[in-house]
């Protein structure tokens, strides 16, 4: 029985709310701040930085700095181990380890119940809510939703508390009802071993109504695939014929487009991103012709953002949401109910418009190659393999870059370790086209390329297949919300997936 006619009249209810945010910007975003602060003047950082005589935005620039996780760590770490009122009210049990980068060093992000209802949970409700609101037609709740997820486990052995990836602490206290329309079950759903949860997936929802995935798009596709090896089919719809939707976030779609339209061949196949992050959920794609999210602003999230240049500077400008421009690169800073305060998460954006706020994900602060001046970022690097790939008929399934600072020749460049999925007709073709469009794109990469003064032309090394999957199940991170870095200034990364590729 499809019971999406239930659920529609109050989701439209919530979508006409959004509808808001194009007008009240500064007035939703204000109230969301002094709602913020207000719960957490009690705490030792409220106290700290004099929550209870802050009035206004300024207020609150003045007496807090700008921080990143080292600057919180001391405070985190006593929360894990039971302190309560550090950094928000109350005791906060669950911490989400993050998966941003490979390095050793992890991240703990502290996951409140406020977090949980007032921001990730909301976020899921609001994608479901624009989602009905563009499709009419829409039968989602007529099946079941193939949500994918990571594992977790003890937080210092603490009574209910849990560390791990997000998406095991969001399946771990989803509500019921939640509980009800998603698949697969608990047990299934946040085992740690990778490998045995996608067997145990794809058995245990074959012969399930599907209409709906949601997870990282790598993650999934390796569960799709085995999904098909095992039931012999061509394509998905011949598995789930409901199947409508794919929400997916955690890395760039673009890579992996046209490996899904070959795996789902229905035209009517609808791809929506998300972004939700382990310090929050941040933005809805709320027009699936428009590759730009919605900045999702009533939430328990307050957003700032420093200009990319002043990434590295001590003392960096910073804005309001209300005062950033669309066209220009920033940094996201954050303040939320799970204790974050002015908290630098490492990505970085463009606004595509102010009314509504758009906005596209460009990259990390750390994951861009500006070795030589030419601040090549994540999403100029998405551009080149796309049009590469349109050119040579190539598909990629992975890949990083880092610079080459000078060879035995005395030059430099960029390495490319490419995994395709399906090689392109030439490598030098790809190559060229892969270069010719970051020129295109990045005035201060094609100012390093001009007659082959600073930067040589680009190489790609071509890897070997399931070799970065191999790379992460030697870190122990196959799987859940983990991913390969992109773009890097250091040659870390690539060295070490090139030294396993020989």
């Amino acid at each position: 029985m499809d019971k999406t006619f239930i659920f529609r009249p109050y989701l439209g209810h919530r979508a006409n709310q959004i509808a808001k945010y194009a007008s009240h910007t500064e007035e939703i975003q204000t109230r969301v701040l002094m709602n913020l602060v207000k719960k957490a003047e009690n705490t030792e950082w409220g106290r700290m930085c004099d929550y209870k005589n802050i009035r206004s935005y300024n207020d609150f620039a003045s007496r807090v700095a700008v921080q990143n996780y080292d600057s919180l760590k001391e405070y985190i770490d006593r929360m894990r181990q039971g302190e309560s009122d550090v950094l928000w009210h109350g005791t906060c049990r669950w911490y989400a380890k993050s998966s941003g980068t490979t390095n050793d060093k992890s991240k703990f992000i502290p996951v409140t119940r406020e977090g949980l209802k007032n921001v990730h949970y909301r976020g899921g409700t609001d994608v479901i809510a624009l989602y009905l609101q563009n499709n009419r037609d829409s039968k989602i709740f007529s099946g079941k939703g193939l949500i994918l997820g990571g594992s977790h486990a003890s937080n210092y052995n603490l009574k209910k508390s849990l560390v791990g990836d997000l998406s095991a602490i969001l399946i771990e206290n989803c509500p019921t009802i939640v509980n009800y329309m998603r698949v697969p079950g608990k047990n299934i759903a946040l085992l740690s071993d990778f490998e045995e949860k996608m067997d145990k997936i794809a058995r245990s929802t074959m012969n399930v109504n599907i209409t709906n995935l949601s997870g990282v798009p790598s993650w999934m596709m390796a569960v799709l695939k085995h999904l098909l090896e095992i039931t012999g089919k061509n394509s998905l719809e011949e598995v789930w014929p409901n199947l409508e939707v794919f929400f997916h976030g955690g890395v760039a779609f673009t890579p992996y487009r046209e490996q899904y339209k070959q795996l789902i061949r229905k035209p009517d196949m609808k791809y929506m991103e998300t972004y939700n992050a382990s310090e929050g959920f941040f933005g809805i794609q709320s027009d699936l012709s428009d590759p730009s999210m919605l900045l999702m602003i009533d939430y328990d999230v307050f957003y700032e953002f420093i200009p990319f240049e002043d990434i590295e500077s001590p003392n960096p400008t910073v804005l309001p949401l209300w005062a950033v421009e669309p066209g220009k690169n920033y940094a996201m800073l954050i303040s939320n109910s799970c204790g974050l305060w002015r908290y630098m998460i490492g990505d970085t954006v463009r606004f595509t418009s102010a009314e509504p706020y758009k906005f596209i994900i460009t990259g990390r602060t750390k994951h861009f190659i500006n070795a030589f001046g030419e601040e090549l970022v994540v999403d100029n690097a998405e551009q080149g393999l796309k049009e590469a790939c349109k050119e040579t008929g190539a598909q990629v399934q992975e890949y990083t870059a880092a610079p080459v600072f000078m060879d035995a020749n005395a030059q430099c460049r960029h390495q490319w370790l490419i995994e395709f999925s399906k090689e392109p007709d030439s490598i030098e073709h790809f190559v060229e086209v892969l270069d010719n469009t970051l020129q295109h794109l990045n005035s201060d990469y094609e100012a390093k390329r001009y007659k082959n003064i600073t930067l040589q032309q680009l190489e790609v090394v071509v890897a070997k297949e399931n070799l970065f999957n191999d790379w992460l199940k030697s870190k122990g991170k196959l799987g859940g919300q983990h991913k390969v870095p992109r773009l890097s200034n250091s040659r870390q990364y690539i060295e070490e997936l090139i030294s396993m590729n020989e």
